[in-house]
């Protein structure tokens, strides 16, 4: 028989916040904001276009193109502390808990970035973390993203990918699905219940 999983967007999800462009930003603020001056007229032209995945991948570029990978992991890992310690949402924190306490498969799935997010997953003791993860060759950020931004339609993907491996097969298998906002409609929509957490305060 298949687990019970429980999938569960992170920013403004299980935040009181994003948490993107903080972790850029304390990567090296000097650096990342000059280097997104230099991009303005591209990234005004996002902007207008509303092309939210271009828009991520350029300020990923201003922050972490160049950067090893030992040292943005240690401040990944600071900054998963810092997020659990005072970022979490109260009321989805302790029905991720109540999940885990009724032995369900725990899943976070979120567009943040994987140098924070995988050590916060192990702080919250999740079964697993599908997320954006930065390109890195010869331990060197290269400025670009590898893969598609975990946002929308791709984390159904990604879910649906980590379902086979994991060997769950069952036409029902994502049983409860949280998020906050459009780019978790797909996930809300494939769950059998999908909670919209921008709509309502949760009770364990």
């Amino acid at each position: 028989m298949d687990p019970v999983v429980a999938a569960f967007d992170f920013d403004g999800t299980l935040t009181v916040r994003d948490c993107v462009v903080p972790f850029l930003v304390s990567v090296g603020r000097g650096r990342f904001l000059r280097r997104v001056i230099t991009r303005a007229p591209g990234i005004v032209k996002l902007v207008a276009g509303r092309d939210r995945d271009a828009l991520k991948a350029l300020f990923v570029s201003a922050a972490l193109e160049g950067e090893s990978v030992e040292r943005v992991e240690t401040l990944g890992a600071a900054f998963a502390g810092r997020v659990s310690g005072s970022w979490m949402r109260k009321d989805v924190a302790e029905r991720l808990r109540w999940h885990q306490d009724q032995g369900h498969v725990v899943v976070l799935v979120s567009a943040s970035l994987s140098p924070y997010l995988l050590p916060l997953g192990d702080i919250l003791e999740v079964d697993a973390v599908l997320c954006t993860e930065p390109e890195v060759t010869d331990g060197t950020y290269t400025g670009a993203l590898s893969g598609p931004n975990c946002r929308a339609a791709e984390k159904m993907v990604r879910l649906e990918a980590w379902a086979r491996e994991a060997g769950i097969t069952g036409d029902d298998w994502l049983q409860y699905a949280y998020g906050d906002s459009a780019g978790d409609k797909e996930m809300l929509q494939a769950a059998a219940e999908g909670v919209n957490v921008s709509e309502t305060e949760l009770v364990a």
